[in-house]
C-alpha cells in the first residue's frame, strides 16, 4: 500500500507505536488513535490519554490488513484538509 492512500483515510481508530521521537521516553509507547488536531495525535494508552506533537515523532501505524512508518511531520495540518488530498 502507498502511504499516500493509507495516510488519506481516518487515523481515528489505527494502532499505533511510537518508534522515534525528538523526546526519547516517548519511544515504545503504543495505543489507539482516538482523535487528532492539526499538530497532535491523541491516543489511549491503556487507561492513560496521552497528547503525542506530530512533529516530534516518527509512528508505526497499522490496521488489520496493513502497517507503515511515517514521520510525524507528514501528518501535521487539519485531519479535514489531509482527507481532501
Amino acid at each position: 500500500m502507498v502511504i499516500k492512500d493509507f495516510l488519506r483515510g481516518e487515523l481515528i481508530g489505527l494502532k499505533m507505536e511510537i518508534i522515534d521521537s525528538k523526546n526519547k521516553n516517548l519511544i515504545g509507547i503504543k495505543g489507539e488513535i482516538i482523535d487528532e488536531t492539526k499538530n497532535s495525535l491523541i491516543i489511549q494508552d491503556n487507561d492513560k490519554v496521552r497528547t503525542i506533537l506530530k512533529k516530534q515523532v516518527t509512528v508505526k501505524l497499522s490496521n488489520n490488513h496493513n502497517e507503515i512508518q511515517v514521520n510525524g511531520e507528514l501528518l501535521i495540518g487539519r485531519p479535514e484538509d489531509r482527507l481532501k488530498k
